[in-house]
């Protein structure tokens, strides 16, 4: 079987290295990949579009396509691959284009949790139009304030300001001087919960679903949770906090309502849907869908998955998910990751890494690397996810931060908190 596998950072990494596992005779090709995957795959680098693309699907005889980021669901991949009659039979684990709305508009997923009375923060959404009418509500809400730019931004288009000042500045950025351009030409002023978050990783078939074990990420980048959000500083997994009775919540009042209404509302949806939750006293909110795989949770969900995960995406293409059956390792799974100094702001990159040779006690899986004069080199803000496991948590977390001791490169960043508040 020929799968390509979208995407080029650790999440994907993570992918490759699962396929690998199957017992299935497989080839694997990638678009563009970091250091690791140029390794193991048959490789493209190309300016990627969907011209590009179907050049590949048709020249490698492409069986099968697993789409890691979301930019490439939110502008349709999925659609444009199954309305080409040169295409069409391929198999695509990933939701159509009105299924990534989920992850695309923030106010489009709140008005699907409201319809399906799905837990989450009260909100209201605006635009430039009615700029005053935002300043408006604002002064009727209680710091802190939320601002969440309606569509994607690389996990930075959500601000929380503790002044009015503050947020309404913000708000005028977003709104008045397009900040993140398309992206905040609507803005989601939401209401702010206290509590603790966790990531929930959904198997979806477009009948049947499975829940993946849980793990809770650390998106800001300094220690104690402090300063800009990134894409993710760290993961665990399982979380410890997360116990029989919450599941169930978070099942009854969260899963199967968003299963329900994405058969309802008759979308097309094969592939995996991310829930950030946050836990206030007791009872899960919805904070977020992403319409893909979490990085950095899929580094720590995915290695305790026994099954072929080939086999799984086949099960989620033939609908077939109520007949299989999860074997789960226990062990706990610990995610550090490595970025370039500067990271999430401006930082430098073509800074040559060592050591990697030498790490034995964890799984290096890479993101921002690439290779020049047959050396591996930083090739991005985040640059590899250095995970470790072990029946306890803690010692888990030490083999990864050992680990990290032996990798050099200019600029390294990490945090030495990650699983702080467990």
């Amino acid at each position: 079987m020929n799968i390509l596998v979208i995407g080029s950072g650790a999440r994907e990494h993570v992918f490759f290295t699962q396929l690998l596992k199957s017992n299935t005779p497989i080839s694997l090709f990638s678009i563009n990949p970091n250091a690791a995957i140029s390794k193991i795959t048959k490789s493209y680098y190309i300016e990627f579009n969907f011209h590009s693309l179907k050049k590949i699907l048709i020249n490698e005889l492409i069986n099968l396509v697993l789409v890691g980021p979301e930019i490439p669901l939110i502008d349709g991949v999925y659609d444009f691959i199954k309305s080409d009659p040169d295409t069409n039979d391929i198999i695509v684990i990933g939701p159509s284009k009105k299924g990534s709305m989920l992850e695309g508009s923030k106010d489009f997923a709140k008005g699907f949790m409201n319809r399906f009375k799905i837990p989450t923060a009260k909100s209201k959404s605006f635009t430039k139009d009615t700029f005053s009418k935002a300043i408006d509500y604002l002064k009727t809400q209680s710091p802190p304030y939320v601002l969440k730019a309606d569509g994607p931004a690389a996990g930075k288009g959500v601000v929380i300001s503790d002044s009015f000042e503050g947020a309404s500045a913000v708000l005028k950025k977003m709104l008045i001087e397009n900040s993140f351009g398309k992206s905040s030409e609507k803005v989601v002023i939401e209401e702010f919960l206290t509590g603790i978050e966790m990531s929930c990783f959904v198997l979806f078939d477009g009948k049947n679903y499975k829940t993946l074990p849980y793990a809770k990420d650390y998106k800001r980048i300094g220690e104690g949770d402090v300063g800009l959000n990134t894409g993710g500083m760290g993961s665990v997994s399982p979380v410890s906090f997360i116990d029989i009775e919450l599941k169930k919540k978070i099942d009854t009042q969260i899963i199967r309502p968003t299963i329900n209404g994405l058969i309802e509302e008759n979308i097309d949806y094969k592939g995996f849907i991310f829930i950030g939750l946050i836990n206030v006293n007791g009872d899960p909110f919805v904070i977020e869908y992403n319409v893909r795989m979490g990085d950095p949770e899929t580094q720590v969900v995915l290695p305790r998955i026994k099954n072929d995960f080939l086999e799984i995406l086949l099960a989620i293409e033939n609908q077939d998910l109520d007949n299989l059956y999860l074997d789960i390792d226990n062990n706990h799974f610990v995610n550090v990751v490595l970025a370039s100094e500067g990271y999430p702001d401006s930082y430098t990159k073509g800074f040559e890494i060592n050591g990697l040779e030498k790490v034995n006690d964890s799984v290096i899986y890479h993101a921002g690397t690439t290779v020049k004069e047959n050396k591996v080199i930083t090739n991005g803000g985040r640059v590899m996810s250095v995970v470790s496991s072990s029946n306890d948590f803690k010692k888990a977390l030490l083999k990864s931060y050992n680990s990290i001791n032996k990798i050099g490169f200019k600029g390294k960043n990490f945090r030495r908190d990650i699983g702080f508040d467990l």
